[in-house]
Order: C-alpha cells, then sequence, then structure tokens
C-alpha cells in the first residue's frame, strides 16, 4: 500500500468514526437498564386512542408487550398461529384487545390478516413485529430456509400490506425485533444465492435476524418522506416458548424475564423522544453496536428487491 491510499483510508476511517459518533449523539439515551421491565419504560404514558398491531401475542415479549400497551390506553391487535390462540391471550389482557390469526410460514395467511386489519378501518399508530422461530434443525417452505420465511418474509408481506396505515397515522412507527445474534450470521451476510439454507441452517436463526436489521433499515430510507419511522430491537437473551425447539443445555446464562425482554420493544414504540429517531438499532432501551453487515446500506437495498420479487403476489395492498 502507498503512502496515498493509506491517508485516504485513515481519512475515511476517521470520517465513519465523526459520522458514526454523530448519528449516536442525534439519538436520545435512557436512563433504563437490562433490568427494566416494560411497565417501567411507559410508566405515565397515556396511548388511548393509539392502535398498535403486535404480532405473536400469545406468550413471552408478545404477550407481555400487548398486555403493557393495552394496559397504558391503546387498542392492541394481537396476532397469534390460530384465532383461538389469540382469543384466548387477549382474555387474559385487561383493556382492549382483538386477536386475529397469523401463520407467518403462509403467506396466504399473511395476506389475510392484513385484510382483517385493514378492513377494521383504523390507523396504525404502532406496528410491532416480534413473533419467530427458532430451529435446530433443516427446515424449508416452498425451497427456503423456513426461519428466513416465518422471521423476515412474513413479516415483509404483513408491513407491505398494511404500511399506508401506519404512514396516515399521526407519527407511526415499526418496530422490528432483531437479536444481537445478528452478528453470527453466515460469511457474506444475507445468501442470496442460496436462500435454501442448505449449507448454512445452523446459522439460520441468526440469517433472518440479520434479514431483520436490514429490513428496518431499509424501511427507515423508504419512510424518510413521512412522519412514520421505523428501528430495530434486540430485546436480549429471554426466557420464552421460543426456544421449545432447542436443548436446555443450549439456553445463555442470565437470561431476561419477559417483562424485560419487552422493555426495549415497548420503549421504542412509544417514547415520545424517539419521535424522529428511524434507522436506529436499540438494546436495553439505547443505541447499541452492530455488525457492518446490519448497516450495509447496499444489501439492505438488495434485500429488498428480493423480497419483494419472492412475495410479489401477496405483498401488496390490493392483493
Amino acid at each position: 500500500m502507498n503512502r496515498r491510499d493509506l491517508l485516504y483510508r485513515v481519512a475515511l476511517a476517521t470520517a465513519a468514526t465523526h459520522i458514526s459518533a454523530f448519528s449516536s449523539a442525534e439519538t436520545p439515551r435512557s436512563s433504563f437498564t437490562r433490568a427494566s421491565t416494560a411497565e417501567e419504560v411507559t410508566a405515565g404514558l397515556n396511548l388511548a386512542g393509539k392502535t398498535a398491531v403486535v404480532t405473536g401475542c400469545n406468550s413471552g415479549i408478545g404477550f407481555e408487550t400487548m398486555r403493557v400497551l393495552a394496559l397504558r390506553g391503546a387498542h392492541v391487535i394481537g396476532t397469534a398461529r390460530t384465532l383461538d390462540k389469540g382469543k384466548e391471550a387477549c382474555a387474559k389482557v385487561s383493556g382492549k384487545t382483538t386477536p386475529v390469526a397469523l401463520e407467518l410460514a403462509d403467506f396466504g395467511s399473511v395476506g389475510a390478516c392484513a385484510s382483517t386489519i385493514r378492513a377494521m378501518n383504523v390507523n396504525i399508530d404502532m406496528l410491532i413485529l416480534n413473533a419467530g422461530i427458532i430451529l435446530d434443525d433443516w427446515q424449508q417452505v416452498n425451497g427456503l430456509e423456513k426461519q428466513f420465511v416465518v422471521n423476515h418474509l412474513g413479516h415483509f408481506i404483513l408491513t407491505q400490506r398494511l404500511l399506508d396505515r401506519v404512514i396516515a397515522a399521526e407519527q407511526g412507527r415499526v418496530v422490528t425485533v432483531g437479536s444481537g445474534n445478528h452478528k453470527q450470521a453466515p460469511q457474506g451476510g444475507i445468501q442470496f444465492a442460496d436462500l435454501s439454507g442448505r449449507h448454512w441452517y445452523k446459522k439460520g436463526y441468526h440469517h433472518s435476524k440479520l434479514a431483520n436489521g436490514l429490513f428496518s433499515l431499509e424501511l427507515s430510507r423508504r419512510l424518510r418522506d413521512t412522519r412514520a419511522t421505523s428501528n430495530c430491537v434486540t430485546p436480549g437473551p429471554v426466557d420464552t416458548n421460543i426456544r421449545r425447539n432447542l436443548s436446555t443445555s443450549s439456553a445463555p446464562p442470565n437470561m431476561k424475564t419477559p417483562a424485560q425482554g419487552a422493555a426495549t420493544v415497548c420503549y421504542a414504540a412509544t417514547n415520545p423522544a424517539l419521535a424522529k429517531v428511524t434507522g436506529e438499532y436499540f438494546a436495553d432501551c439505547n443505541p447499541a453496536p452492530q455488525s457492518a453487515q446490519q448497516t450495509d446500506r447496499a444489501m439492505a437495498a438488495k434485500l429488498w428487491q428480493v423480497s419483494t420479487e419472492l412475495t410479489r403476489a401477496v405483498a401488496s395492498p390490493d392483493s
């Protein structure tokens, strides 16, 4: 490397540091911690007149998110894989809730769910993409790795079908539940050349969580001329039903409770200080470091294009 190239690279690195620092400074920091709960981070808020959609409302983080948002006065439309599961969850919550069936692995079900919500004729103040799966074996849906389908593509379709209702809200927010595991995604990031998962399924969850982060990033770009925002959050390791397919020995130490896991989700969805914050990644209710891949705007744009092609038949609001 000659001296000119060296100086150029140093200049780029310095500029990137300043840009990163500036971005972090623009995002307010909170006093909440890893131990904070969803009730604590929403204390004092009045969400009356607001509508939230929470996917995966029947257990874990999704149930706690629905419970707390309803407690604060929001109307929560909670989705579960079956209507019976959704009804059972909603019956346990004080406040206004509406159950809707949503099977993210079935694009027809996603479309039907969106149509049901659209028929309610309400703007969506909070679209919280929480539902997901973790697998320890290779499974596919229509030739695509299943975690990529459920955790990313299903939510991609739902968002496309409901996005105009989010934009129409006074200050609509899309909150995508990602994971710090995105940092362990397969080499090269999203496996565009082979989405079957055949050679990388053991990192399938990490791959799908990287997709969540990139989706949120590209959505924030597409919403830049609106009042709506898009942010990604990691709840941290939480003791919930999502781990049902994994051995107990694989559980990380010091897992959070669902009440703690839902805190950052609720914070990003409701905190007034975040009204203009978009394209951010949060952990423990504060901006958090993320991998270079999850901030790769070119990869995010390509993922959006590929996702559109894979879901074209059902992603339109008019489908």
